[in-house]
């Protein structure tokens, strides 16, 4: 095992920036446990203790019909169960994105209208008390996407803003801003968003600076994996193995995949991301359990009894942008995927509960089969979306 300390592997850029005003914002929610049949309150899951059968109708075929099925179970469920407690917290901004998401793979606009209507009750503020916190600016990426179809600025200003006094905060530049590998996913993708809608390059060249360093401080070089943090670096499985934390590395490789689908091509720093994001999904590839779902330690299965969806929602999604953008090999990945699928379906009740999701944490945890979190739907959603897209698993009648 070997982990690097300050070992970048992007440019690093001058960042000169004007102040701005941060917009105000609603106070952070606390997900919490409920039991099961009792609607979620300022909640982003809970855990059922008696979630019902599992949904024996759905097919784990990668044809669209099957796919879209399986899409519109859960979708549904969660405008039912979820919408109600909308919040701009970062364990729902997986949700909205995938949400968008099903709404044009479904052709239907309730999807979408409940993310609208969550963005004008926010109105369209990111959380306050943590204008540098990646987290806090997940839901930017729902915003922005929601810009594109109606250009008004005040969809994206609270997102720009914040940015701008992020890069012009004046602490260390050579300190972790984004310090714990889920930041990946947060932050950089709106940065890379905020680049092509503003055409200005400075958020680009802030994202490289800041993903370069949390990239030389966790990544893992010989298993081309990410630590979850600094803490990580000698802690072990129960095999003595590194512990890498699952979903930590799904919100990094999707992270990869969001970022790579707005850099432009010829960009310099690209072919850095590319090559990460290769090396990530095969290692990944090569660690899935029989039944396609990854445990929530990565180097040793043996030890979790149960699949862990959330993450493998994650690098499910990935790896479909992938083999779409002609990064991975349709031929290798194609079972990977058909497996990680079908091993998420086993874990969708008959109501349209997506189960088997490990709650908020930072680790290996407790994992009940009736578990549901809003980031680990919105993860399964959009990998059905990327199936659904047409990588060539997706086009039976």
């Amino acid at each position: 095992m070997r982990f690097v300390l300050g070992r970048g592997v992007f440019p690093v850029a001058c960042v000169c920036l004007l102040s701005a005003v941060l917009g105000a914002s609603a106070q952070t929610q606390t997900p919490a446990q409920r039991p099961s049949g009792q609607q979620l309150h300022d909640a982003a899951g809970d855990v059922a203790t008696n979630p019902g059968p599992i949904d024996t109708s759905l097919s784990p075929k990668l044809t669209r019909p099957d796919v879209r099925k399986a899409m519109k179970k859960v979708a549904d469920w969660s405008l039912v169960n979820m919408q109600p407690n909308f919040t701009q917290d970062w364990t729902y901004a997986p949700l909205y994105t995938g949400l968008l998401d099903a709404s044009k793979t479904l052709s239907d606009k309730r999807y979408h209208d409940a993310v609208l209507a969550a963005a004008e009750k926010f109105n369209w503020q990111l959380l306050s008390g943590r204008y540098d916190h990646a987290d806090d600016e997940a839901i930017g990426q729902a915003y922005e996407e929601l810009y594109e179809e109606n250009k008004d600025p005040m969809r994206i200003a609270a997102v720009r803003d914040n940015f701008v006094l992020v890069m012009a905060r004046k602490d260390d530049k050579n300190k972790d801003l984004w310090w714990w590998c889920d930041a990946l996913y947060m932050a950089p993708p709106s940065l890379a968003k905020l680049a092509q809608l503003t055409g200005d390059h400075l958020y680009l060249d802030f994202m490289n600076h800041e993903w370069g360093l949390t990239q030389g401080h966790l990544y893992d070089y010989d298993e081309h994996l990410f630590f979850r943090d600094a803490t990580f670096f000698h802690k072990t499985e129960k095999n003595g193995k590194p512990l890498f934390w699952s979903r930590g590395n799904g919100w990094v490789l999707a992270g990869l995949a969001r970022v790579l689908t707005v850099m432009p091509k010829n960009d310099p720093a690209r072919a850095g991301y590319e090559a990460t994001f290769k090396y990530m999904a095969n290692r990944i590839a090569g660690l899935q359990p029989a039944d396609g779902l990854w445990r929530m330690g990565l180097l040793d299965p043996d030890a979790y009894p149960l699949g862990e969806v959330s993450g493998t929602a994650f690098f499910t999604y990935a790896m479909a942008w992938g083999v779409n953008n002609h990064l991975l090999p349709e031929e290798k990945f194609r079972p990977v995927i058909e497996k990680a699928w079908g091993g998420m379906l086993q874990h969708v009740y008959a109501d349209g509960r997506l189960g088997a999701i490990q709650p908020v944490g930072a680790a290996p945890g407790d994992l009940q089969p009736g578990s549901t979190w809003a980031y680990g739907v919105g993860g399964f959603l959009q990998a059905g979306a990327e199936i659904d897209r047409g990588f060539g698993h997706a086009k039976g009648k």
